[in-house]
């Protein structure tokens, strides 16, 4: 029993300085960053992560009882609660920000569209090549073909054609009123 206790102890305690770690990154985050959506991403992760180990460290000391109930339920208030209002917070900030061009950008919509297709222009002809052979095949090309031609075309597994035909043979069966098993008898 006494065995159980200190493995209780030492995860508990390497819970809780996991937990004062986070809380240390959070104090340094909040200091060193200029910009208050900034330092609230580090505060918030302090509230999440260094509360949470905290708290199921001491989940862990205690034991199962009353109490490790009550700190549990105080864990999932501050992982719903905490979000939440940081998200309020930051939105108050965006809306009220007396300098937005200093902090963010607005980009609009046909401008990220124009990147995305320059994107796709630029890709390879051995992508586009590949593209175009897979949306060739089709699964009535799967069917008809047999497991060699269809390897060739896209340089699958071979079984792959004996995979999709028993499925298909099972559904069939089972659309007729019966399932059949490998030796061919009636479920």
């Amino acid at each position: 029993m006494a065995v159980i206790e200190w493995l209780q102890f030492l995860i508990g305690a390497v819970l809780l300085l996991l937990g004062l770690g986070i809380f240390a990154v959070e104090m340094i985050g909040v200091y060193r960053f200029q910009y208050v959506l900034n330092r609230m991403h580090a505060a918030a992760m302090g509230d999440t992560l260094g509360i949470g180990f905290c708290l199921v460290g001491l989940i862990v000391m205690n034991g199962a009882n009353l109490t490790s109930l009550k700190l549990f339920l105080v864990v999932c208030f501050l992982w719903f609660s905490s979000p939440t209002s940081s998200h309020l917070i930051a939105r108050l900030e965006v809306t009220t920000d007396p300098e937005p061009e200093k902090h963010y950008r607005e980009v609009p919509l046909v401008k990220l569209e124009a990147e995305l297709k320059e994107r796709t222009d630029g890709r390879s002809e051995a992508v586009q090549r590949e593209r175009a052979v897979c949306s060739d095949t089709t699964d009535s090309d799967l069917s008809k073909a047999g497991t060699e031609d269809f390897s060739e075309k896209t340089g699958s597994i071979p079984n792959a054609g004996k995979k999709e035909n028993a499925a298909a043979e099972s559904r069939r069966d089972f659309a007729n009123g019966g399932i059949t098993d490998t030796q061919g008898a009636e479920a």
